[in-house]
């Protein structure tokens, strides 16, 4: 059975004073050792946050990052100071990163190897617009999407990775796509992975579900089959992910 994984993304939220205070706050609410539990935070909350997740079944992870060790890039971050720092979780290819910062799927693959490079697990993120939706090409997007991100992956490192599925009409909405959606495109992420490499990757990979998961809805998306956790925006910023992580 492979476990689950419930990873918030603060996104541009939290100075570190309110990082530590929310951390302090979850702490006990999430004390599940059932579930992987995930804080993906903003560049300067890393440090202040993980010194006061210490000693909990909190990871704190990052929201980006840059595909090179060091250089002139100013204002990027790069694998080599989040590993250095003790981080364990990247989030990689965020739709917001995609359409704000023109992020593309060639950075996306270039950022999971480099994450891997250093021991960094990356959240790969995927999704489709409502056009793409209704069009009736989100799978074949998604499928594109998917095969960029790992090319030369190997099977070993693929089966490390997480993949978040986020339907992108649905972020931030409040709209969800349905129990059914949801398990449908998880479910043919999970079938493409097993055209990439074979089953046991297929198997051994998690695909978590991202996209107005709330503590009202956590449960019946997790129960299914090909969703192994979520991928959580604003719910991770109140004591109700504390019922998202612990839902059962």
């Amino acid at each position: 059975m492979r476990k689950k994984i419930v990873a918030g993304n603060w996104k541009m939220n939290m100075t570190p004073t309110q990082a530590v205070e929310l951390v302090n706050t979850l702490k006990p609410l999430v004390a599940n050792d059932e579930v992987d539990v995930v804080f993906c935070v903003p560049a300067i909350d890393i440090i202040p946050a993980m010194e006061a997740a210490k000693g909990t079944n909190i990871n704190i992870g990052a929201e980006n990052m840059y595909f090179e060790d060091s250089g002139a890039y100013t204002g990027e971050i790069s694998p080599k100071m989040l590993a250095d720092a003790g981080v364990k979780y990247v989030v990689i290819g965020h739709s917001e990163r995609r359409e704000y910062f023109a992020e593309t799927d060639e950075t996306v693959n270039k950022k999971v190897l480099k994450a891997l490079e250093y021991g960094i697990t990356p959240i790969i993120c995927c999704g489709e617009t409502l056009t793409q939706r209704e069009q009736g090409i989100t799978i074949d997007w998604i499928r594109q999407q998917i095969k960029i991100a790992f090319l030369n992956v190997t099977a070993d490192q693929a089966k490390t990775t997480v993949i978040a599925y986020e339907p992108i009409w649905a972020i931030g909405t409040g709209k969800t796509a349905t129990t059914e959606q949801a398990e449908e495109v998880c479910a043919a992420i999970r079938v493409c992975i097993g055209e990439i490499y074979d089953q046991a990757t297929a198997e051994a990979i998690r695909i978590q579900y991202g996209g107005s998961v709330n503590a009202g809805n956590a449960a019946e998306l997790f129960a299914q089959p090909d969703i192994d956790g979520g991928l959580v925006g604003g719910a991770s910023l109140k004591p109700d992910f504390g019922k998202i992580v612990c839902y059962k």
